[in-house]
Order: structure tokens, then C-alpha cells, then sequence
């Protein structure tokens, strides 16, 4: 919360915090309130002509105002004290068009302040949701995920608070001051002079109190990042949290996160129970001075009643801005802390962009060559790739297997360009991948992950994700191909039928046909099968073996798989182990090796045959029990 080598004020001495809790989330660099002003006033830009334009109406509502006061000192010294009633009806009309003046202003001012205010965070919070986009799966994973939505939407907020709410608001009060000063030295300017004594009060007070809002402004929102990241991974692994019966441990978490905002929040709150009878006793004093100089000068003549008491009127209003400046700048000292977070975020840019001068990659036949390619992974014992060379020609079909943590799922990161190799070169169709911009790489790659990707939206929206523009007749015809069809027309609402997040609605072979549907709609020349199997059993496996034979169809094609039943076609198999590839050819040339793909398919074989005997013996039981049953 401070610096090591500054000593704590009394203000930070009666609000300690404890350092527990804000559990994976790091703090933000501390920026000044200027640096983030630069940074940021760009964004309003598109706005600032709308912006100005609000201040006008700003500067005319105090004015209307300051009008509308001064008229009361006509109604005290021209209606009130001669008992006058005639002057009476133009001050009634005067007041009544004032008042309606003030509130189409008021009106005009609230509405393009408003939109103004919601246009600039709509656009804000887009540009920092595609720097998310933008950075790769590594680099993101690296995040606790609850604290980047936190900063997409609260510290987004406050940089609206800090830009424009901040500065709006901080004009209005510096014009209420100036309307307001020049009424009062306009009424009487030995009486203002002695008014205006206590207003540097309000600005010391301020400033005591402003470091220390900052600081726990800060570390409030940093633990409510903290908050909402344990409460997603808690609800994102719901089924491990009750199968080990740990919601106990997990509630625990979450409250622990929680107390540690509660505190937070209880110290501001003991700043402000501070701050604010501090300025309503600066008012109060202010006051007092000018109600004795005002009756002083009453009974000297200086000033007649209603002078002194539109004088009066004036300073309490006066009073209120001067105070509401120094609450704006601990405001603003506040959303700082999220734009310090916001800052964070956008500064960390991402590992892998478009070099300069990059081309589109065009129509490209598939060959592909990784030539040397080593990659590490950062904190990693050893790297995952080490002075790796294959070559793929158009048109094949490439099995790459071996044991889990082989490499063979870096070298499709790599592909994509979701990382960078640390040396060595990845080509397709002999251009380095890293020449070409990253749009057209990977619009020329259909990739089928290991997990089932599926949006929660509709049967169709899903397939349709695989190209822009697709139409109605093209999905249907992709779903056909892949097998999916017939059970997409028998769900409740067919091709609009919304599956659920993640696809829950649906089982994993249906999942997985309409991430197969999805990839024919692409119609990439080059194909990724990760682990296309996974999960499946043998009769769903065998469901989408016919489907991707038709993505694999003249298209250069990888497949990423452990099962090696599913690879024993293909034209190459490239076995990897710990980053380097042991052992490259066809299925019968590699089992003639008697080398290490031939003990996986042994060990494959095996389990196979374990599985299906223990089916055996399930079914056999089951028919057994039926009999008895009978």
C-alpha cells in the first residue's frame, strides 16, 4: 500500500489493511493522475465536439442559477420589507421562465452527457476486449481469467469516471465558483474577501485525505479482480468441487477474498465518516465569519436584508462546489486505480503480431516445413521442441504421435502462430509464417481441438462460425457431410435449437460432429485434427471417422493422436519424444522397427483389449441379472 521507505501517516495509521487475500492477482504499477489523463483523453476524440457542447450547457446551468438567487434579494427588499405586492407578479413570472429554462438545460445536458459518457465506454471497453483477443492462449493463461473481466468492466468504468464524468464535473464547479464569486464581490467585495478566508481549508483537507483514498481505492479493486477470478474457477470446475465434496473449501476461498474487499471498503468509509464532518465544519466556520461581518454591516448600513441574505445564499452555494472539488479529486484519486489496472493490461502487448511489411498468404498449396524448430515454454525444465525438422508435402496426411509432453501440440501452436519458435523457422509453401499477417495464415488452417469448442447460441450459429457469411444452405450441407444432420432436425427446435454453454445439451459425439461441421464450412487447404477422438467411444469414434476422410480429401492434413488406430492410414507418422522426432514412416515400416512406435501400438493393443474385455464382462453381467430378473 506504501512504500518501503515512507513512513505511514496518521491517516494510513488509522486505516491499516492486512496484506491477505487479492489471491493470483498482482498489483498494477502505480501511474500518476496525469500520465493517465494522456493516455486516455484520446479515446474521447470522436466525442469531444458533443463534449463541448455539454459544457455550454455546463456553464449555463449556474449562470441561470446565479440569476435566479439574485432575484431574491428584489423580493425581500422590494415585496417583503415595504409589504409591496405589485413588483411581486413580474418577479413570480421571472422565476417560473427561469426555472423552466433551467430544466430543458438541465434536460439537453444530462441526455448528450449520458450518451456521450455510454458511446466512449462502448468503444473503450471494444478496444480492450480486442487487445484480449489479440493475445495468445499462453500469455492469456497466464492471467487469472476473472481478473481480466473484472478490468473489462470496472476499471473500464472508471476510466469514463476519470476522462470525462471527472472533467465535466470539475468544470461545473469551477464555474458555479466563478458565477458565484463574482455575485458575491458584486454584492459587497469587503465581504467577499472575508468569505473567501476558510476556501484553502477545503483544499488542505483534500489533500490529507487524498493519498490515502487512492491507496485503498486501489487495493479495493485489485481484490475485487481477485473475487470474481475464484468465484469462475470454482463454478468452472462445479463437477470436481462437489464429486470431492470441497464446496466447504471453496465458500471459504471466496469469503476469505470477500472480507478482504469488506475491509477495504470499511476503511473508505471511515475516511469519508472523516472527510465529510471536517468540510461541514470548514462550512460551518466560513459561515459563522460572514453571518458576523454580514450583521455588522447591516447595522452600519453597508447592506440591506436582502442583500445579506441573497449574500448568504450565494456562499452556501459557493461553499458546495468548493467542497465538491475537493470529493472530486479523491474521485478521481479512486477510478486512478482503475485505470492503473486498465493500464497494466493494455501495456503488456502481445507476443506474437504482424511484422512490419507482412503479405497475405494466398491460396496456398499446404506444403509445410518446420526446419530446426526449438521452443520453450517459459519456467519450463527442458524445451519442448528442440532442433525439430519435418517437411509436409501438399495434400498429405501426417500423423504426429508419442507420449503426453512430446511436443506434438506445441508444433500446432507454432503452426498458427500462437507462439513464436525461439529459433529455427516454420514455413508454408516455403514463406516463414512470420512474413505473412496472421489473418491469412490462419484463415488458410481448419483446426478440430482436442476440446469441443461450441458457443452457447444456436445449432446453426455454431457451424456457421467456421466461415463469415455463410448461408443457410451451406450449413446444412456441412452438417450433412459431417453425419450431423439427422440428429439436428430431431432436436426440439431443430438448426435453432440452442445448445447450452459448451454445448451441455448435447452428448460428446454430437458435439464433435458439429465441430466437425464447422471445420468443412472453412474449407481450409490445411487441416488439424487434434486428438479428434478424444473422449469417444468406440461406436462414436467410428461415427466420425467417415466425415473426416472427407476433411482429409486432398487437403494437407495433421492429426495430433494417442489413439493409433485412428492414424495406421496415413500417409507419414512422425513419432516424437521430450521435443524431438525419433522415428518417421509408414505404419508397417514403423512396426518392423520394433522401436518406439512399435511398443505404443503394444501398449495400445493392450488396452484396447483390456477395455473391451471389461465391456464383455459388463454386458454379460447385465444380460445375467436381466435372466434372474425374469
Amino acid at each position: 500500500m506504501m512504500s518501503a521507505n515512507r513512513k505511514p501517516t496518521w491517516l494510513q495509521r488509522l486505516v491499516p489493511l492486512s496484506r491477505d487475500g487479492a489471491e493470483g492477482v498482482d498489483f498494477a504499477p502505480v501511474v500518476s493522475v496525469r500520465a493517465i489523463f494522456r493516455r486516455f483523453w484520446p479515446e474521447a476524440k470522436p466525442y469531444r465536439k458533443y463534449f463541448l457542447l455539454s459544457l455550454l450547457f455546463i456553464a449555463v446551468g449556474p449562470a441561470l442559477a446565479a440569476v435566479e438567487i439574485y432575484l431574491f434579494k428584489f423580493l425581500v427588499d422590494d415585496v417583503l420589507v415595504p409589504r409591496d405586492f405589485q413588483p411581486f407578479i413580474w418577479l413570480a413570472g421571472a422565476y417560473v421562465g427561469l426555472n423552466l429554462l433551467r430544466g430543458v438545460v438541465g434536460f439537453f445536458d444530462d441526455y448528450l452527457s449520458a450518451w456521450v459518457a455510454e458511446n466512449f465506454l462502448l468503444n473503450l471497453r471494444a478496444k480492450v476486449f480486442g487487445h484480449v483477443l489479440g493475445m495468445s492462449p499462453d500469455e492469456l493463461n497466464r492471467r487469472r481469467l476473472g481478473d481480466v473481466l473484472a478490468r473489462l468492466s470496472g476499471d473500464v468504468n472508471a476510466i469514463e469516471t476519470f476522462i470525462l464524468a471527472g472533467v465535466q464535473n470539475g468544470i461545473a464547479d469551477v464555474l458555479k465558483i466563478v458565477f458565484f464569486i463574482g455575485a458575491l464581490f458584486f454584492i459587497d467585495p469587503l465581504l467577499a474577501l472575508v468569505s473567501l478566508t476558510v476556501a484553502p481549508l477545503f483544499w488542505i483537507a483534500a489533500r490529507r485525505f487524498a493519498r490515502v483514498i487512492k491507496d485503498l481505492a486501489r487495493e479495493k479493486r485489485r481484490r475485487s479482480g481477485s473475487l470474481t477470478s475464484v468465484a469462475e474457477e470454482s463454478l468452472a470446475n462445479l463437477a470436481l468441487v462437489q464429486a470431492y465434496n470441497r464446496g466447504d473449501v471453496e465458500r471459504a476461498r471466496y469469503e476469505r477474498e470477500g472480507r478482504a474487499i469488506a475491509d477495504a471498503s470499511l476503511a473508505s468509509t471511515k475516511l469519508r465518516g472523516l472527510f465529510s464532518p471536517l468540510v461541514d465544519l470548514i462550512e460551518l466556520a466560513g459561515g459563522m465569519i460572514v453571518i458576523g461581518a454580514g450583521v455588522w454591516a447591516l447595522s452600519n448600513g453597508r447592506l440591506t436584508l436582502g442583500s445579506l441574505l441573497v449574500f448568504m445564499t450565494y456562499l452556501t452555494q459557493l461553499y458546495s462546489p468548493i467542497g465538491s472539488l475537493g470529493t472530486l479529486s479523491n474521485s478521481l484519486f479512486s477510478a486512478s486505480a482503475g485505470a492503473e489496472r486498465l493500464i497494466e493490461l493494455l501495456d503488456q502487448k502481445p507476443a506474437v503480431q504482424d511484422r512490419p511489411g507482412a503479405t497475405k498468404l494466398v491460396s496456398p498449396s499446404g506444403r509445410i516445413e518446420f526446419d530446426d524448430v526449438t521452443f520453450e515454454y517459459a519456467g519450463a525444465p527442458r524445451p519442448a521442441l528442440e532442433g525439430l525438422s519435418v517437411s509436409i508435402e501438399p495434400g498429405q496426411t501426417v500423423a504426429l504421435v508419442g507420449p503426453s509432453g512430446a511436443g506434438k501440440s506445441t508444433l500446432v501452436k507454432l503452426l498458427l502462430r500462437f507462439s513464436d519458435p525461439l529459433s529455427g523457422v516454420v514455413r508454408i509453401d516455403g514463406r516463414d509464417v512470420r512474413d505473412v499477417t496472421l489473418e491469412s495464415l490462419r484463415d488458410s488452417v481448419g483446426v478440430l481441438w482436442q476440446e469441443t469448442l461450441i458457443f452457447d447460441g444456436s445449432v446453426r450459429s455454431n457451424i456457421a462460425y467456421g466461415r463469415h457469411g455463410a448461408t443457410p444452405e451451406e450449413v446444412v450441407e456441412a452438417a450433412r457431410a459431417a453425419d450431423a444432420h439427422d440428429f439436428i432436425v430431431g432436436l426440439s427446435d431443430g438448426y435453432d435449437t440452442v445448445v447450452g454453454q459448451r454445448g451441455r445439451s448435447l452428448s460428446g459425439g454430437q458435439r464433435q460432429r458439429i465441430a466437425i461441421a464447422r471445420l468443412l464450412l472453412r474449407d481450409a487447404p490445411i487441416v488439424v485434427l487434434d486428438e479428434p477422438s478424444v473422449g469417444l467411444d468406440a461406436e462414436s469414434t467410428q461415427r466420425i471417422l467417415d466425415p473426416l476422410k472427407k476433411i482429409m480429401e486432398d487437403r494437407t492434413t495433421i492429426i495430433v493422436s494417442h489413439n493409433l488406430l485412428t492414424v495406421r492410414d496415413v500417409d507419414v507418422i512422425v513419432v516424437l519424444d521430450q521435443g524431438r522426432i525419433v522415428e518417421v514412416g509408414g505404419h508397417a515400416e514403423l512396426l518392423a522397427l520394433h522401436g518406439a512406435y512399435a511398443r505404443l501400438y503394444e501398449l495400445h493393443q493392450h488396452a484396447d483389449a483390456t477395455e473391451a474385455e471389461e465391456n464383455s464382462v459388463v454386458a454379460r453381467d447385465g444380460r445375467v441379472k436381466d435372466g434372474v430378473g425374469g
